[in-house]
Parts: C-alpha cells; structure tokens; sequence
C-alpha cells in the first residue's frame, strides 16, 4: 500500500512504504537537507493508523513529526487524512508471514455449508501459504471411480458418502501443509474432529443463508443431492435446506477453532452486502483468525509453541 504525505513546509515530500500493507501503524525515517548552508539533518517520522475500509479504499489518517541532529525538539508539522487504494494482495501476502510461525505447518481445514466458498477460498490461502489444496469431496469422487458425489448419494446413499468422508479425512490426518475444503456434513461426526484437529486448525465459514441461497440459485441445485428433497423455484429450496441444515448443524460449526463471519467482515469494511466481498478478504480474515486462536494458549498447544 502506498500512502502520500504533502507536508505544507518549504520542502514538500512524497512518503510511500509497502508497510502500511502490513500494519495498521506505521513509520518512516528519512533525512533531507532543511538548510543549504548548514547542511542539517532532518529525521521526520510518519504515523499511519487506519481508520475505515470501503469500496476498495483506506482512509488513513497521519501525523508527521520531525526532529533533528542539531539537538532541535520534536515536533509535528503536520496532521491529516488521505484516501488510498491498498493492495489486498499484499496484504494477504503480509498476514500469510505473520501467521506461519504461528502456524508451524499445521493443515488448515474449511468447514461450512454449501456454497459458503471453502474450494474458492482454499485454494488462495493454500497458494499464499505455498500449502498443498485438497478437496475431500473430490478424493471421494476419485475413489468411486469418477462418480459424481449426487450419483453416490443417489446410488449408495448419505451414509455410504459419510463413511468415505471419513476415511479421506482419516489419511490426510497423518500430513501436514495442507488446506482442506471439507463437505458440508463432515462437522457432523464426531471422529472427523479428531481426525481434523489432529494436526490442523478448522476454520468455520460463516456465510448468511440468504447469500449462500442466491448463489447456489445462480449456478443451480443438481450437483446439490440434499437439496432435492425440497420443492419450489431454486432459490425458495436452496433457502428452505440451508435453514435446515444450519440448525441440524450449526453447534458443530460452532466448534471450529475459528471463525469467518462473511457479515462481520462486510460490515468492518464498510460493504453493503457480503456479496461484495472479494474471496481474497475473506482469506485475509481466515489467516487473522487463524492467528488469533493459535497466539491463545490452547492454539499455541497444537502448533507445538
């Protein structure tokens, strides 16, 4: 992120750091010669708090200091705000560094219903972390020779589906460095915990159902078996199972190491709907609650700190 300073003096300055991606405060030193003759050095530092996020801007607010050398006394020459776009790229980059020593290569698993995004925002967050991505409805499909997880429902059932989830998970207990998206059923037993939080951190997508609704409408329900047990137009039934699914499961997403509220992010953000956020906020989110628990005692336990 880049931030510019016009210090109303006789030298005016252009301030620009890539650590204002990284952290809400920040400072700058550098030197300039304020007198000709007599050459004096010049210290002035910079004070970035964020205050608001919206529509892909930051406001920043800043404060300039200065001191000198010459055993002149600080002061501030200049207060004020700017406006400026970030780089959330950078900023996922940034947190991604700050998360890994807390993190000690422990496997991060995506819980949440259908359609909350745990593919989409996996895969960021495993190639931001350099983690290898696995998608465990996919391994399932890959087991059954190809077939489609609404044809294993369709010919073996939920529970033929459910003890296969169970030994994906079961395998990828054993490895590490990797982001697992999850079916959204897999919080339900309780051996799947034990076998995500053997070596991993489970982190909860929290979607708001009407979101979740639109979006599996938009692209449509066949590839969605638990959604054809309801009837009406496809957003009606999307919504009806969801609210359905969410009480049947909600305590169990609830016992995630961490949580991702898509809401509590758009509102932070200054966004109007969830729907406009993008997947990489939402993986900078995840990586600032991942970090959140793991600094707590019971996560530093499991990243062996």
């Amino acid at each position: 992120m880049e931030a510019g300073v016009a210090c109303k003096l006789n030298y005016p300055t252009w301030i620009e750091s890539e650590r204002f991606g990284r952290n809400s405060t920040g400072s700058l030193r550098f030197s300039r010669i304020a007198k000709q003759e007599h050459k004096a050095r010049l210290v002035v530092s910079a004070h970035f708090p964020v205050l608001t996020s919206s529509n892909r801007f930051r406001s920043v607010s800043f404060e300039v200091s200065c001191s000198s050398s010459k055993n002149f006394s600080a002061s501030t020459i200049e207060t004020g705000s700017v406006h400026a776009p970030y780089d959330e790229a950078l900023v996922l980059k940034n947190k991604s560094l700050e998360v890994e020593p807390y993190l000690n290569g422990h496997s991060i698993y995506l819980v949440g219903l259908m359609g909350s995004g745990k593919t989409t925002v996996g895969k960021i967050l495993s190639n931001v972390l350099s983690y290898s991505f696995c998608d465990s409805d996919v391994l399932i499909e890959q087991e059954v020779n190809g077939m489609s997880v609404a044809e294993v429902f369709k010919l073996h059932g939920e529970r033929f589906f459910r003890k296969k989830e169970t030994e994906v998970l079961q395998r990828l207990s054993s490895k590490k460095q990797l982001v697992v998206s999850t079916g959204g059923g897999a919080v339900v037993w309780d051996v799947n915990w034990d076998y995500m939080q053997k070596k991993g951190v489970v982190v909860w997508l929290d979607v708001p159902l009407e979101a979740l609704a639109q979006r599996i409408a938009a692209v449509g329900t066949h590839s969605r078996p638990l959604l054809h047990y309801e009837h009406g137009d496809p957003y009606t039934k999307a919504l009806k199972r969801l609210s359905y699914l969410l009480e049947l499961r909600g305590k169990n997403y609830a016992k995630a190491n961490a949580r991702v509220s898509l809401k509590e992010i758009a509102g932070k953000l200054g966004y109007r709907d969830v729907s406009d956020l993008t997947p990489t906020e939402i993986a900078i989110e995840a990586l600032q609650q991942i970090e959140g628990y793991l600094k707590e005692e019971g996560g530093m336990v499991i990243a062996g700190l």
